[in-house]
């Protein structure tokens, strides 16, 4: 699927780049066919699906 010199991984997302951008409906084509979230979900070209993994910050107290 990719077509740039080095192609990416399949397994390796993060290497990627995107083909089709699309923030308004939240979501990102990549070169290796995965699409991915802004919820940082994926979808796998294969068909299986990766959670979403946010990081989430600690609560702030206010005094």
């Amino acid at each position: 699927m990719c077509a740039h010199q080095t192609q990416c991984s399949a397994t390796d997302s993060f290497a990627a780049h995107v083909v089709a951008a699309h923030p308004e409906q939240g979501w990102s084509l990549l070169c290796d066919g995965v699409i991915v979230f802004d919820d940082t979900g994926e979808l796998l070209p294969d068909g299986r699906v990766v959670e979403p993994h946010r990081v989430t910050a600690g609560l702030t107290v206010a005094a």
